[in-house]
């Protein structure tokens, strides 16, 4: 069964952007992040991507085609140590690959690499959603929600990084930035913003299926939370009456409930009745009931006749 983050790129992998601006900002992205850029001499390049995820090597053949009429050769390896497949889309040495390589922000007008988001790529809010989509096909994951809310786009390029997490900033996606073994990862920890950027790139059913676990996730803490508090107020129930029966008894056996004023005898006879209801219970025993703070009142009152007994027989 495919991980969470794969069943994501596989969903994006099969949007179709209508518009070319859309579908060129998607496919820089991807190269950008996924990408390996070749200078084999004075205006001779190579390029190639590398990815083990198939939908998305069929993602960057299908842009390529359909945006360039350029050569392209397609390997799959055996990764030993992953134990899975490697698809290798290269784009060898040919005329057109440095005009290819400039329309997709990799080499600058000067032809020049260049390490930023080109901003003509982004400038449309359908193009900055495209190039978004495409930098996690290219370098996202996302964490199983079961487990953990964890979104993450990561890359070798620390002004890509930077240029990422501004674009998130556009959607109003509160983005961090950390580098990590010489990478640097633009990161959303929260479930909601996670939920807003598949949103934002196109990723409805793994929305839903997150949503289903958050909701399922939220409603379990809920219910600990109200078991845990529920449980707590039970314990301080029990361990008051306990108090308030051991005064009960001390009065009883020294003075004699009878000796007491008349509300302080009824309370305690009504505690020795139910001798672990709660005060509001305890109050609405009696008839006509008593208020909760009545009760805590009378209860006190024996509280402290108990004490002063205990400190007279020592």
């Amino acid at each position: 069964m495919p991980s969470f983050s794969t069943s994501v790129k596989n969903e994006l992998a099969r949007v179709q952007p209508g518009k070319k601006c859309c579908q060129l900002a998607e496919l820089s992205a991807i190269v950008r992040m996924d990408g390996v850029f070749h200078i084999q001499g004075k205006g001779s390049y190579a390029l190639h991507t590398l990815t083990e995820n198939a939908a998305v090597a069929r993602r960057v053949l299908k842009l390529t085609s359909d945006l360039f009429q350029i050569e392209t050769q397609v390997e799959v390896e055996r990764s030993p140590l992953q134990k899975a497949n490697n698809y290798i889309v290269f784009i060898p040495n040919q005329p057109s690959l440095g005009q290819f390589l400039n329309e997709l922000g990799v080499l600058d007008d000067a032809m020049n690499i260049r390490y930023d988001v080109p901003p003509r790529l982004v400038r449309k809010a359908c193009c900055a959603l495209a190039y978004l989509r495409g930098a996690f096909l290219g370098g996202g994951f996302v964490g199983d929600p079961r487990k953990e809310y964890q979104l993450e786009l990561t890359t070798n390029n620390a002004q890509l990084a930077f240029d990422l997490r501004e674009l998130m900033k556009r959607f109003n996606l509160t983005a961090q930035l950390v580098p990590r073994r010489g990478s640097y990862v633009v990161y959303l920890r929260e479930g909601e913003q996670i939920v807003r950027f598949l949103a934002l790139v196109g990723a409805y059913s793994s929305l839903l299926k997150l949503e289903d676990v958050r909701v399922l996730k939220e409603l379990r803490n809920r219910v600990n939370r109200l078991v845990n508090c529920d449980t707590a107020n039970l314990g301080k129930t029990v361990e008051a009456a306990l108090s308030q029966l051991r005064d009960i008894t001390l009065m009883e056996e020294e003075v004699g409930l009878g000796r007491l004023p008349q509300a302080l005898q009824e309370i305690a006879e009504m505690r020795l009745q139910a001798p672990y209801a709660n005060l509001r219970d305890l109050g609405e025993m009696r008839d006509p009931p008593l208020s909760k703070s009545a009760v805590n009142h009378r209860m006190r009152r024996l509280s402290r006749l108990a004490d002063n007994l205990r400190r007279k027989v020592g």
